[in-house]
């Protein structure tokens, strides 16, 4: 404690560490499956691992690579977001590379909103939009998705967005494919927030990183709407779609004027980050249609594993039509609390998850209700599942 005041800023004092630390932290020490925290327990293709090798060896980002990044990467997410989606961006003035999808979400909002703002976000969210509405001196106003147990679904209630928007909202910021919840938002239910954004004059930020992993429906962009491309950031991700993480290679599409005012916030946050590894990533951005229909297929397999393993386990399962995530509701096993359920799993069943809880402004809507991560190996889930049985004994 300095001058009478906390060390921590006032707009981070709900922050703490975050459930992911601690439930990886717990992982640990109990020796337990680690279904927590969203990343893969192997590697991408080696094509791209010996691509960022080539790179090194070369000298290619060793040292600061342009701010906006490499040429290379920035012409590859061009040429993909045309290819998939018929969306045409130009690599200079509507691309920016940033460090990882975070960073990008920090650097939308902290060069789009200012105090006072309001930001629409759909609860439940993943933790770092809160923090980084926070640190823009916005504040965040949820719209929750809410549970349909008979369809094994989430739904968005579109009269409930419209009702949220004020004379104060700046931007309404979207993740579809949606973590946690799995959803991917529908053709109408994009029309219809894209209609209200044009009606209302709002900006919008989409965190689409889970882009290349939809089961059911198809993913599309809002930037490809009437009237939307001109007021919407689009961010993507090499991490979720080549397995890669630990690389933190992100990026962001839209107008010129939009990807400038990301460009002037995201200068002073890492500046530039990930160098060798740009490259890499430009040349899986090229891979052959058939690496991504095989990715889309291994991860709905393991979906399949884990979810039945669940429901044989005594949860009720929302599988997931996006994202490497399951949603489980645990009242059918007696309890209620996610938080205590997660903090006693290990010890129980060797396995850790974490509480949707931490996902709400409204604790409550989330308090029964835990997701577990199916990216990892089939003998992991395997396992997984063979540990979970106990509950059901």
């Amino acid at each position: 404690m300095t001058q009478g005041r906390p060390l921590l800023n006032r707009r981070l004092a709900e922050f703490g560490t975050t459930i992911f630390a601690e439930m990886s932290a717990l992982a640990v020490r109990t020796g337990s499956i680690n279904l927590g925290q969203g990343f893969p327990d192997t590697d991408g293709p080696e094509v791209i691992r010996e691509a960022a090798v080539r790179a090194l060896r070369a000298g290619h980002g060793n040292q600061y690579p342009p701010g906006p990044g490499v040429p290379e990467l920035r012409t590859a997410i061009a040429d993909h977001q045309q290819r998939r989606y018929g969306l045409a961006y130009d690599p200079d003035s509507e691309v920016l590379v940033t460090a990882g999808a975070t960073e990008a979400i920090a650097a939308a909002l902290l060069a789009l909103v200012e105090a006072g703002d309001e930001v629409i976000a759909l609860e439940p969210y993943y933790d770092s939009y809160a923090a980084c509405i926070a640190m823009a001196g916005g504040t965040r106003v949820p719209v929750t998705l809410h549970p349909d147990a008979d369809n094994g679904t989430y739904r968005l209630d579109l009269d409930e967005l419209r009702a949220a928007v004020t004379s104060r909202t700046r931007l309404i910021l979207l993740n579809t494919p949606h973590n946690p919840t799995g959803t991917v938002l529908t053709r109408e239910e994009l029309a219809a927030i894209a209609a209200l954004a044009c009606e209302r004059d709002l900006l919008v930020v989409t965190d689409e990183v889970y882009e290349h992993l939809v089961f059911e429906g198809t993913h599309l962009p809002i930037a490809g709407f009437p009237g939307m491309r001109e007021r919407t950031v689009t961010i993507g991700s090499a991490g979720k779609t080549f397995s890669f993480t630990g690389w933190k290679v992100g990026w962001v599409t839209g107008a010129p004027d939009l990807v400038a005012a990301v460009r002037s916030a995201k200068q002073f946050l890492t500046y530039v980050a990930s160098g060798p590894f740009q490259y890499a990533v430009a040349e899986a951005l090229r891979l052959p249609d058939s690496y991504f229909v095989d990715f889309r297929a291994d991860m709905l397999a393991k979906r399949d594993l884990l979810a039945g393993g669940l429901e044989r386990a005594g949860f009720k399962v929302f599988r997931p039509a996006g994202t490497y995530f399951i949603t489980t509701d645990i009242r059918p096993l007696g309890e209620s609390d996610g938080f205590t359920f997660c903090r006693a799993l290990p010890e129980r069943c060797g396995v850790v998850a974490i509480p949707n809880a931490v996902f709400y402004d409204h604790r409550q809507q989330g308090a029964p209700f835990v997701r577990f991560a199916f990216c990892k190996r089939t003998g992991v889930l395997e396992e997984a599942a063979s540990r979970l049985k106990a509950l059901a004994a």
